[in-house]
């Protein structure tokens, strides 16, 4: 049997059932004696610190290298979305200096690349992409947002959350995963070659953990993309990482538009 196959059918069924449940953006769950952890860090129930390496399983042709303008058959575009994909121009990005448009918080997960994944402080992940030099900031609700113009990177929510209701800190858990909903992001590409979404996308996105017999550890990161600019609906893909023992092949490098 697949691994990432099976990983790919169990995220489909935790996406199903969990859509955020309704569950309170501040809520955590309760550690021993009723009391809520003091901080997201604190709170925690899956490590996902350390360096990721992705595993290019599914999509390799639009992902190891820049598709062909038009190549987009999996991508639910509108008409909208279709004449502004089959407009795309990389030429035009460079001269107005938009090179990241292909790296923004949306794309920048497919990319291949490594992930470094730290604590900023107790109530902010920071996570930071060596393919096109990108950081984001997951901001748990006890952390502040910045305010200011929108980025490619955007303004993240993140929370945990638990499975079969985990008591925080305590031993014997049965884990959870993080979602993290972004909003605020410039305009910018689904895919390298000009598909696009619009500033006003909402993007959800689900970060599993899977430690695999053989001793490897996965991450698994499920995105949901929303954006009625361009999309007919929703869409939905998976992506996979292998956890690194430390910064073997930590290439950082800048955006290009082609």
């Amino acid at each position: 049997m697949n691994p990432l196959k099976t990983n790919l059918q169990r995220a489909a069924l935790v996406l199903a059932c969990a859509s955020f449940l309704g569950l309170p953006s501040n809520t955590f769950a309760q550690g021993r004696g009723g009391q809520a952890p003091a901080t997201a860090k604190a709170a925690a129930p899956i490590d996902l610190t350390g360096y990721w390496v992705s595993l290019v399983t599914e999509d390799w042709r639009y992902r190891m290298m820049t598709p062909s303008k038009g190549d987009y058959p999996n991508v639910p575009l509108n008409p909208a979305g279709r004449a502004a994909a089959d407009a795309w121009d990389p030429a035009k990005d460079e001269a107005s200096g938009d090179l990241c448009k292909g790296y923004g918080a949306v794309n920048i997960i497919r990319m291949p690349s490594r992930l470094h994944v730290t604590w900023q402080d107790d109530n902010a992940l920071k996570v930071e992409i060596d393919n096109g030099t990108q950081t984001r900031l997951l901001h748990f609700p006890a952390s502040a947002i910045p305010q200011g113009e929108a980025t490619w990177q955007g303004d993240s929510r993140a929370r945990w959350e638990f499975a079969g209701g985990r008591p925080a800190g305590g031993e014997g858990g049965r884990g959870g995963d993080l979602a993290v909903v972004t909003t605020h992001m410039k305009a910018g590409y689904i895919q390298k070659n000009g598909v696009p979404y619009s500033a006003n996308t909402v993007l959800t996105e689900h970060f599993d953990v899977i430690h695999e017999p053989d001793g490897k550890t996965l991450l698994l990161v499920t995105e949901m993309i929303e954006d009625p600019m361009y999309l007919a609906r929703r869409y939905q893909r998976s992506t996979h990482f292998r956890k690194q023992n430390d910064a073997a092949g930590w290439d950082p490098q800048p955006c290009s538009a082609k």
